[in-house]
């Protein structure tokens, strides 16, 4: 008979393991010697701590799933429990019992990860449906239509949720670039529909612009054609294909009418530019009149260029301003004098001028003696109320005593 620590052979050949429970028959072997027969069942033995070993490593480190992990466990075990090797088979299946737990543990991990991407795509998928919604209002055709064709692709790359939410949301994201296609459609629609009634309506504009281009009626024909050119711009664009033709020829019409009142009032302008030169001369012998000092005699000489002025025509319309701005300001000095001079010559304003004048005279006088009175009764108080009082009347005297001067003091 023969033996080791985990099994033996008896006088028959018959295999024995030890376990908890006690010997378990491993097999019999006639063979060969006893120490053959265990060897030959430790060797099995080993060969199953190597595939249990083996597994271990593919539970831990691929992603093999808890079905296949499973049966191995349980294909390994059944060979532990038919006890056809010789070793420590209790601590064989201490790992196959941990295996079990890990292969649980790592079931428990993927549920919770998988959980956690069905939540994080059902998250990107209701930001990408509001975002989708919201474009659905959007008036920036291109822009828009582009975006949600880059969320359709952002879509396609997400995972698929349960397939009553993927549904639902898909509905709502489809419903929504539905929608955006509808409105731009209709926009387009309506826009092509606007660009015909604009077509229609330059026609219209440049039949008109064609017949009024030979006409000589200068001043309401340009005014015409000043309302044309509102309402071409009113009108809004035709289709490209139409636009640039039809503005071709409203422009020519209108080119051929400005070119001919052009040359009509090109003799018109030089004799409007002799008429400035002339005026200009006008105004410099009237500005030689200024400062005034003898009214009478400025006033005459002013009215002497003033009646030669009247009998010159039109001037150009840009130099106008400045011109008669020049004249108009030696009028109104002369015009400033005469009112000085009234002023100063009015008897009845000089007399207002002098009673009002003595009036305040009078009061700053008597203030003043008040002030002087209470300072000596040591009634400060009083004199200094007084005195605030004087400084108002003596300011009101000043200013009458400089309008008095006027009259000649």
């Amino acid at each position: 008979m023969s033996s080791d620590p985990w099994g033996r052979v008896d006088e028959t050949g018959t295999v024995y393991v030890r376990t908890a429970d006690g010997e378990q028959v491993v097999g019999s072997w006639q063979a060969g010697s006893p120490e053959e027969a265990l060897a030959y069942f430790e060797r099995k033995y080993e060969g199953l701590v190597v595939e249990i070993g083996l597994l271990e490593r593919r539970v831990r480190t691929t992603d093999l799933s808890a079905k296949d992990a499973t049966a191995a466990i349980d294909h390994l075990r059944q060979q532990v429990d038919e006890h056809h090797a010789v070793g420590d088979l209790e601590a064989l299946r201490k790992r196959l019992d941990q295996l079990v737990t890990d292969v649980e543990a790592r079931r428990e991990e993927r549920k919770a990860q998988k959980a956690r991407q069905s939540d994080e795509a059902r998250q990107a998928k209701e930001k990408l449906v509001a975002e989708a919604e919201e474009l659905a209002a959007s008036e920036q055709w291109r822009a828009a239509g582009e975006r949600l064709r880059a969320l359709v692709d952002t879509w396609k790359g997400l995972p698929r949720l349960d397939r009553k939410a993927d549904d639902e949301l898909w509905h709502r994201f489809s419903h929504a670039r539905s929608a955006f296609s509808k409105r731009r459609k209709a926009h387009f629609a309506s826009l092509d529909a606007q660009r015909e009634e604009a077509r229609k309506t330059k026609e219209r504009l440049v039949a008109e612009a064609e017949a009024l281009s030979g006409s000589t009626d200068w001043g309401p024909t340009a005014a015409r054609y000043r309302e044309l050119m509102a309402d071409w711009k009113a009108a809004g664009r035709a289709q490209r294909e139409h636009e640039d033709d039809l503005w071709n020829r409203f422009r020519g019409a209108q080119d051929v009418f400005f070119q001919a009142r052009s040359e009509v009032f090109a003799e018109r302008d030089a004799e409007q530019r002799e008429n400035l030169t002339r005026k200009e001369e006008l105004v410099a012998e009237a500005e030689k009149l200024l400062p005034v000092s003898d009214l009478k005699a400025a006033r005459a000489a002013f009215r002497s260029i003033n009646e030669r002025w009247e009998a010159i025509g039109h001037v150009p319309r840009d130099a106008r301003p400045k011109i008669e701005g020049r004249m108009h300001a030696v009028e109104r000095a002369i015009q400033e004098s005469e009112e000085a001079e009234w002023r100063r010559t009015n008897p009845e304003a000089r007399a207002r001028a002098a009673g009002l004048t003595g009036q305040l005279q009078d009061a700053v006088d008597k203030l003043q003696k008040q002030i002087d009175a209470a300072r000596a009764a040591g009634n400060d108080a009083k004199a200094d109320k007084l005195g605030r009082e004087l400084e108002g009347r003596q300011a009101l005297l000043d200013q009458a005593l400089k309008g008095l001067e006027e009259f000649g003091g």
